[in-house]
């Protein structure tokens, strides 16, 4: 934890009784932005992990978070840093845990760009510097057998100077065989699903061409493009 952090991060008591701008709020968990020695950041608290052996069973949503996101470190994708987390059992279930990330400064996520008309989406070299940032991230992600499963261009942040941050990855996990192509398929189209409304069929295809590090697609690449394409039809 950073030093800074201690005072206020120092313990779930303390993490729990802290008060900031409400950013969202579900049944089971809310986001809050607080400000602390002139930085800001973003408090995750999670009270429930969902009905009956939920509670008990499985790794919480919290802890999921914060392990991906360390992997993610690992990995070199550029992320959050994380100040603080921690959870709390009771009786061997799950009772409350917290995750503490550090406001990356001056980024903005790629969706609200998309619904604000930003020119940068326009600007064909901007777009292919993130697209590369994005492909080699996506890659190494699924080269390591791990699914981000909720990869959509509001969990992606870019900065003014067009550096890329993968965030929110609670549901993320490693897979293998046909659970993991499928997985990839589903990530895929996930960012495919903005970016057919936003870029050029060209951009879209030289992002997949350097997703998968060639110049030309080959009999495979066309099934699982088909695959990506066809992957939200009738569920949207």
């Amino acid at each position: 934890m950073e030093p800074a952090a201690v005072d206020v991060f120092g313990d779930l008591d303390a993490v729990f009784a802290l008060e900031g701008e409400e950013i969202t709020r579900d049944p089971l968990s809310e986001v809050l932005r607080v400000e602390h020695q002139g930085l800001r950041y973003y408090v995750k608290r999670y009270w429930g992990a969902g009905k009956g052996l939920r509670r008990y069973l499985g790794r919480p949503r919290v802890k999921a978070e914060w392990q991906n996101l360390k992997h993610f470190a690992d990995w070199g994708i550029p992320t959050a840093p994380i100040a603080a987390y921690g959870l709390e059992r009771r009786g061997g279930a799950f009772a409350r845990g917290a995750l503490i990330t550090q406001e990356l400064v001056g980024t903005e996520d790629l969706a609200a760009l998309a619904r604000q008309g930003d020119p940068r989406l326009s600007d064909t070299r901007w777009v292919d510097g993130v697209s590369r940032q994005l492909a080699r991230a996506t890659r190494t992600m699924h080269d390591h057998h791990f699914a981000h499963n909720d990869l959509k261009w509001r969990n992606l942040l870019v900065n003014q100077q067009g550096e890329l941050f993968f965030i929110d990855c609670p549901t993320g996990a490693f897979w293998h065989g046909p659970l993991l192509r499928y997985r990839i398929i589903k990530d895929l189209a996930c960012l495919d699903k903005v970016a057919k409304q936003q870029l050029s069929r060209t951009q879209r295809l030289r992002f997949y061409l350097q997703y998968r590090g060639r110049s030309r697609l080959n009999a495979g690449d066309k099934q699982r493009i088909r695959r990506i394409v066809a992957f939200f039809e009738g569920r949207e």
